[in-house]
């Protein structure tokens, strides 16, 4: 099914054509944006378990990469509240090695949550930065 035709039978009703003047908009996902109480120290995290060096950014706010590079750029945005319960989305991180992985996140001052998941496919492990962001730790078999 072409793209025009996909839209036409997912267009239903004249209100969301409307609002989707162009058919042939092609919708990029360019970044995650995290907030943080230290953008700085927990940038320095992710830069140095991802290898992403810092690009520019606005005062205050520090962004790993920039639009357009192959992957979504990371930022990292100053709040003043501190997190409470469970951040409903988070990253999965391929690795190659997940003991050497989890030992790098110990290393840059993240931290193991005891969750591990062993399945056919690979294994997951959840992991914290250091301001309690959960993410995963993927080592995929095949």
């Amino acid at each position: 099914m072409l793209r025009s035709e996909w839209f036409a039978a997912e267009a239903d009703s004249a209100e969301r054509r409307e609002l989707c003047q162009d058919p042939y908009m092609a919708n990029v996902w360019s970044g995650v944006t995290i907030d943080c109480l230290d953008p700085e120290r927990v940038a320095r995290f992710w830069s140095g378990l991802l290898g992403r060096e810092p690009g520019p950014s606005q005062e205050g706010w520090v962004y790993l990469g920039e639009r357009g590079e192959p992957q979504p750029r990371l930022v990292f945005q100053p709040v003043s509240e501190s997190r409470t319960g469970k951040v409903r989305i988070h990253l999965d991180i391929s690795v190659d090695q997940i003991n050497e992985a989890m030992a790098l996140v110990v290393n840059l001052g993240g931290r193991f949550t005891g969750e591990r998941h062993d399945y056919d496919e690979g294994v997951v492990v959840v992991m914290a930065d250091p301001e309690d962001h959960e993410f995963c730790l993927v080592q995929y078999y095949r």
